[in-house]
C-alpha cells in the first residue's frame, strides 16, 4: 500500500483539514490509553516487586527479569506516548504482548487468564496497526519530520 502524499494544510479542503486534525487527536488518545497499561504495569513491578517476582517464578521466568521488564515497560510506554519511533516501538510492543500472552496467560480454563490472553493478543493487533500506519500528526515523529523538511 502506497502512503498518501503529504499535502500542505493550505491546499487541503476544510473537511480534509478537519479529518486530519481529528486523526491527530485520536492518535494521541489511542497512544495515551495504550501507554498507560505499560506505565502502570512497570510501576507495579517496582512497587510490588516480591509479588511480581513470585508470579514470574510460578511460570518459570527468572525473578531477576522483573527489573529489565519494568525498565522496558517504562521506556516503551513513554516512547509510545510521545510518539517517538512509533513504528519500531509499536512493532516491539506487539511482540512483547504476544510473548507475555504465551508465557503467562495460557491456562484457558481460568477465565481471568483467558481474558488476559485475548487482551494481550488484541493489544498486539492494535500495535501492528500502528506499526503499519506509523505516522501521527501529534507526535515527536511528526515534529522531527517537519523540522527535517524545513531544512534543519
Amino acid at each position: 500500500m502506497v502512503p498518501e502524499p503529504q499535502t500542505p494544510d493550505s491546499t487541503r479542503r476544510p473537511e480534509q483539514r478537519l479529518a486530519a486534525g481529528r486523526a491527530g487527536w485520536l492518535g494521541l488518545v489511542c497512544r495515551l490509553l495504550m501507554a498507560l497499561l505499560f506505565l502502570v504495569s512497570a510501576t507495579t513491578k517496582v512497587t510490588e516487586t516480591p509479588a511480581i517476582q513470585a508470579y514470574m517464578h510460578a511460570f518459570g521466568v527468572p525473578e531477576s527479569l522483573v527489573w529489565p521488564a519494568a525498565a522496558w515497560e517504562y521506556a516503551a510506554g513513554t516512547l509510545l506516548l510521545a510518539g517517538y519511533q512509533l513504528r519500531a516501538v509499536s512493532g516491539l510492543l506487539a511482540g512483547w504482548c504476544l510473548l507475555t500472552a504465551a508465557i503467562f496467560h495460557t491456562k484457558f480454563a481460568d477465565l481471568d487468564q483467558l481474558m488476559n490472553f485475548f487482551k494481550n493478543t488484541t493489544m498486539a493487533g492494535a500495535f501492528l496497526a500502528i506499526a503499519g500506519t506509523g505516522f501521527c500528526r501529534l507526535s515527536v515523529d511528526a515534529l522531527l519530520a517537519g523540522w527535517r523538511r524545513s531544512g534543519h
